[in-house]
């Protein structure tokens, strides 16, 4: 699948790049093998397969909450630039 150069730099302009014409056929042949690796991917069967997160399901573990009194407020204060 080639992507034609019209195409390129419509996309560059979106994403505020300047691209040199040299630029925009090395892009514009990344971009089709990343569209050609979703081409493959999108071909995967997947009737049946619970849609995931992740591959692996691990359960967060969270410490237990804990008041810790913080001790330097004037030092925190001091490296604000202003103070309301």
């Amino acid at each position: 699948m080639g992507i034609d150069k019209e195409t390129i730099a419509h996309i560059a302009s979106l994403a505020r790049l300047s691209l040199k014409e040299e630029e925009v056929e090395v892009y514009g042949e990344q971009l089709s093998r990343v569209l050609e690796a979703f081409e493959k991917i999108s071909a995967v069967p997947t009737e049946g397969v619970l849609p995931m997160v992740t591959p692996v399901q691990v359960k967060q573990q969270l410490r237990a909450d804990k008041v810790i009194p913080f001790e330097n407020n004037d030092g925190a204060l001091a490296a604000a630039p202003e103070l309301v």
